[in-house]
């Protein structure tokens, strides 16, 4: 079974749209081919509200922001990682506002700019936080669940209300996620799919892209989306029996159906692969710290 993304999306630029009970969204005019139709930043509550992963520091955008929240109180700027589209407007909101910004932590350097985009390296929450933290404001409950996999510092936040997931990156309806080594780790994405599975949520909001809604299809996707990564695996050991040792020979077949312009993304998403792999002593590479441009070979025993 093929993942069953949720695709098309109503909205329209800098509008604020009332998504749910407790959630509202803005959605910043960011597209692209990892944004999808751009950054969707969350208002949870009413009156005194939490802004989740504000987006670019883009003038326009911030003044819908400031429009959507007019005569509220903003009491906490929560990031989910440190990219470029979630988090260089946490600072600026959090000073209008008047109170903090709150992540795992700053994250470290990736691979990013091959990709198109950045890691957002000035970054840094004034409160870290992680598992068995919360946030709350009248009628609203933010857990954080930490997940990393996308980048090492990636957290997802469920509002306890709606039995719901802002998931930021690490599960979008539109799209798989990039895992790019060295901050993305595929194994960690792998245990953190299944930490989020089990949990049994009725709704995810990623910050890119749709909705996923009902716990049965929530379960099913999340399985699906395991399920993808898997396959992509036992495809690269295909290729690796067949003596195939060059991860950019390897996409151009395994992504064959996939825009040339995402290759590199799809490179780096093998590359965690491959990292995973060698940790578990199924694959040996020469370089000390592989990158795409290696050269990778099973292992005899795994062979």
């Amino acid at each position: 079974m093929a993942i069953p993304y949720v695709r098309g999306i109503e909205f329209e630029y800098g509008e604020v749209q009332q998504v749910s009970p407790l959630i509202r969204r803005v959605i910043a005019n960011n597209p692209g081919p990892f944004t999808y139709v751009g950054t969707g930043v969350y208002i949870i509550g009413h009156g005194e509200v939490a802004v989740i992963d504000p987006g670019p520091m883009d003038e326009t955008h911030f003044a819908a922001l400031r429009k959507a929240l007019e005569g509220e109180t903003v009491t906490h700027v929560l990031v989910t990682h440190g990219h470029s589209d979630h988090s260089p407007l946490a600072a600026p909101m959090a000073e209008w506002a008047g109170c903090k910004t709150y992540a795992k932590n700053c994250g470290v350097p990736t691979a990013k700019g091959e990709l198109g985009s950045a890691d957002d390296l000035g970054f840094m929450p004034d409160v870290k936080v992680g598992d068995g933290d919360s946030f709350s404001g009248p009628g609203w409950t933010l857990d954080v669940i930490e997940t990393p996999g996308h980048t090492c510092n990636h957290l997802c936040f469920a509002l306890r209300e709606e039995n719901a997931c802002l998931s930021g990156d690490h599960i979008m309806g539109w799209s798989t996620t990039v895992v790019a080594p060295p901050d993305g780790d595929m194994a960690d994405y792998m245990d953190s799919l299944e930490k989020i599975r089990v949990m049994g949520f009725e709704t995810l909001w990623p910050t890119h892209g749709n909705p996923v809604r009902g716990k049965d299809f929530v379960n099913t996707f999340i399985t699906e989306y395991a399920s993808h990564r898997r396959a992509r695996e036992a495809s690269i050991l295909e290729h690796l029996r067949r003596g195939e040792t060059s991860i950019p020979a390897m996409v151009e077949i395994m992504y064959a159906d996939v825009e040339k312009r995402l290759h590199p993304a799809a490179a780096m998403s093998v590359l965690g692969h491959m990292i995973a792999l060698i940790k578990t002593g199924v694959v040996s590479t020469p370089d000390a710290a592989p990158t795409v441009r290696s050269h990778f070979e099973l292992v005899r025993s795994a062979a």
